[in-house]
């Protein structure tokens, strides 16, 4: 039952081809559940799971005991540090929900132009990178359409820009998780020494930030056309060209995991500083002038009211003063409105509405407070507290990266290394797998950084020991479907790779030669489609890109690489990240419209990464691999 276990590739009738038939079948199945029959994702991934487990046992006689522990690890490691980043992180927004900074935040983007494309740039894309960076998994999606409703944005707009903006923030999002689960699964399955989370993140981070160049355009055109590119181009290429500049000196120079941080940050900086010396020419209908801030009433002694009427491209109704999300798990579901932020009720006044604008707004999510007519605008050290968790985030994993930190707490008693108890798996060269030694880097691990970090934000935007477990628990509870999910899909992804699977479907694909280097990126592009991750699409093909490469001859790095960054662009079209969008904005049932509006976007940005990984592996632009 635990007999020590040896890869085979070809364990059906010595070939490739037939036993390719039945190692494809867990993410057959993985793709039918979620795709075409639309099963819950945390069912679907414990069921393609066991299919896992079934193939590994009977087809390629792994022992049962060598096979479920092969899960319990990759389980173990979906936990801990994929979900223990990601759970940490969403709390710490939770932590700005739950004192009310998160509106202080919303708000002080709005004063910054009153030209709605300008927003759509500011928030869906510098403020959508950084809930990308801290959290991910739909997070930056569930947040940021309801703040552009909420400054009078269509909800079909709202999304579709929501959607298109989480590209290029994508690969490194969530403290470079996908980049961290791809080092994982691929250097487990081949020796090359760069495919670490460094070299991995600095690769990536030489294709991505050209396609933030060129994804604010995209925002401006899908706002408001030509006359957007034409009107408001400074400010788009602005930001693109200061988001990619700093993504790529943050993943080659600074830190993998700040990358999304620094890239954020530096592009708002921008644009800001753009505004105040440059505004576009605003036209009646896409632009006025942003309200000062309002006192949120206490809670049930709200007199709801929705403004004036919208422009053409405007929602109904028009820019809310409060608006306050709990972060969602993968599933797109919220949390409980903060105290003192009270939700308006659904019988309210839902304002006027032009003909032609059939969406209406959700009143639960898009609202106006006042308390006795008093308006105000926030002060500045509310402002600064709003701020503050980022830049406490940003200073933390600075001081752990750097060089005498970093090396100090990589060794013991702070990480430790030890193989996984019972796990006994030899890979085709007769030496065991890299893939069996666990690490935990139980104190620099980034999870762990984030509880400092949501220590010392709730201290600065004063939020009590006992909100802030309560806050704490309701994020577990938020997030208990993803997790699942997480944990099964990594599980399946370590059977898949422990017990040979994997190396078959990389040699039946060597087939394809030369000519892969082009197909790697639209193989990361549909696991993300699929499964609406692009760190469970990494755990999934990660192994498969580097085993390939190394068959057909060509740069395992570059390919491992290329899974990630095409996966970035399957992420607006995933069945997953349409739902929270449609969800959001009011429009559940109708993601098919949303769909429509982002899918020629997403096809036009992978033919456009293909064809960069492709000049990449060649002498054109070959000195852009480390």
């Amino acid at each position: 039952m635990f007999d020590q276990f040896k890869v085979v590739t070809d364990p059906v009738g010595d070939s490739v081809a037939l036993s390719a038939i039945f190692a494809v079948l867990p993410l057959l199945t993985l793709f039918v559940l979620l795709g075409v029959m639309k099963v819950k994702a945390w069912l679907a991934g414990v069921i393609s799971l066991a299919v896992a487990l079934i193939v590994a046992i009977a087809v390629y006689a792994m022992p049962i005991g060598q096979a479920v522990l092969s899960a319990t690890e990759g389980a173990a490691f979906g936990f801990f540090p994929i979900l223990w980043i990601v759970i940490n992180a969403i709390w710490v927004y939770n932590l700005t929900v739950e004192s009310g900074h998160f509106d202080v935040l919303r708000r002080s983007f709005e004063r910054v132009s009153p030209d709605m494309r300008i927003q759509a740039i500011i928030i869906a894309f510098c403020f959508g990178a950084l809930l990308e960076a801290l959290a991910g998994f739909g997070t930056p999606v569930a947040i940021t359409v309801v703040m552009l409703m909420a400054l009078g944005f269509r909800p079909i707009h709202a999304a579709s820009v929501s959607l298109l903006a989480n590209t290029a923030p994508v690969a490194f999002g969530a403290l470079a998780t996908p980049i961290v689960t791809l080092a994982s699964v691929s250097s487990g399955a081949n020796p090359d020494p760069r495919l670490t989370v460094d070299t991995l993140g600095a690769m990536v981070g030489r294709q991505t930030p050209i396609l933030a160049v060129v994804v604010p355009l995209m925002l401006v055109a899908l706002v408001d056309g030509r006359r957007g590119i034409r009107q408001t181009w400074p400010a788009a290429l602005v930001a693109g060209v200061s988001f990619g500049l700093a993504q790529f000196v943050a993943a080659n120079y600074i830190s993998v995991p700040l990358t999304d941080i620094v890239a954020a940050l530096v592009s708002a900086a921008a644009v800001v500083l753009l505004v105040r010396v440059w505004r576009p020419v605003t036209p009646a209908d896409l632009g006025r002038e942003p309200e000062a801030a309002t006192v949120p009433a206490a809670r049930g002694a709200v007199d709801a009211e929705l403004a004036g009427p919208g422009t053409v491209r405007a929602a109904a109704g028009t820019r809310s003063d409060t608006t306050s999300t709990a972060a969602p798990g993968l599933g797109g579901s919220g949390g409980e409105t903060p105290p003192g932020d009270p939700r308006i009720d659904e019988s309210a006044s839902g304002g006027r509405h032009r003909d032609d604008d059939l969406e209406p707004r959700p009143t639960d999510q898009v609202r106006a407070a006042t308390a006795g007519g008093r308006r105000i605008a926030d002060t500045p050290a509310e402002i600064a507290r709003a701020y503050a968790p980022y830049l406490i985030i940003i200073a933390i994993f600075s001081v752990a990266n750097l060089g005498a930190v970093k090396a100090a707490l990589a060794k013991e008693p702070w990480t430790v290394k030890f193989a996984w108890p019972g796990l006994d798996i030899l890979g085709g060269n007769g030496k065991p797998l890299s893939s069996v030694t666990f690490t935990l880097n139980w104190l620099p691990a980034a999870g762990t950084l984030m509880i400092l970090a949501g220590i010392l934000t709730a201290l600065v935007l004063r939020v009590s020991a006992g909100r802030a477990l309560r806050a704490y628990g309701r994020t577990y509870a938020e997030l208990r479907y993803a997790i699942v999910t997480v944990m099964a899909v990594l599980a399946l992804a370590y059977v898949m790779n422990q017990s040979g699977q994997t190396n078959t479907l990389g040699a039946f694909l060597a087939a394809a030669g030369g000519a892969f280097v082009f197909l790697s990126a639209i193989l990361g592009w549909i696991g993300v489609a699929v499964t609406g991750s692009d760190t469970s699409a990494n755990a999934l093909f990660g192994a498969l890109q580097v085993q390939t490469a190394a068959r057909a001859g060509l740069d395992p790095l570059l390919l491992a690489a290329a899974n990630s960054s095409g996966g970035v662009l399957g992420k607006m079209i995933s069945p997953q990240n349409l739902a929270i969008a449609a969800a959001a904005v009011g429009m559940a049932g109708r993601e098919g419209e949303i769909f429509r509006k982002v899918f020629g976007w997403s096809l036009v940005l992978l033919l456009f990464m293909c064809v960069l990984v492709a000049l990449q592996a060649s002498p054109v632009l070959s000195w852009m691999v480390p």
